[in-house]
């Protein structure tokens, strides 16, 4: 095995660190945040014709979008259910993005996605839903909530 320099060890600790400390809604954020890179660098592959780069990349992309499936709380959020059909429709688009090389596919999941993650930020850093993506809280807003805006936690 490969031994890592000093600057990757540094590295890796920092990431492992923070995804130690980060909070249910900051995860989710990396989440969105590594997928969208996976996509991108796999379109890029995909381009260039790198045909095992690309799928690596796809396949990580499938893994993440399996733990948002995973850590989707359908019991908590009625509009779950309609995000679980959308994350299986991407997952089932990069498995043909990668079986048939189709980079328009790999496009299709990114353009589907970056609005999602960029609402899930907004989300995390406001410590607030975004209206289009989580239905206001039917509870008084008083009361406790034992689990984030997010539905995760």
């Amino acid at each position: 095995m490969l031994q890592m320099n000093g600057y990757q060890a540094k590295r890796s600790q920092y990431v492992q660190d923070a995804v130690l400390s980060a909070t249910p809604a900051g995860l989710l954020t990396m989440l969105y945040d590594r997928l969208l890179l996976d996509l991108a660098r796999a379109g890029a592959a995909q381009e260039a014709g790198e045909w095992t780069e690309a799928s690596e990349q796809l396949l990580h992309a499938q893994d993440i979008v399996g733990e948002l499936m995973s850590s989707l709380r359908t019991d908590v959020w009625d509009g779950a259910a309609g995000l679980m059909s959308l994350y299986t429709y991407v997952r089932q688009t990069l498995i043909e993005a990668n079986t048939r090389r189709d980079r328009a596919r790999t496009a299709e999941c990114a353009e589907i996605l970056e609005p999602l993650r960029q609402a899930w930020h907004e989300a995390a850093s406001t410590g607030q839903a975004p209206a289009s993506q989580v239905p206001a809280p039917q509870q008084d807003e008083a009361a406790p909530r034992s689990l984030g805006v997010l539905g995760v936690g």
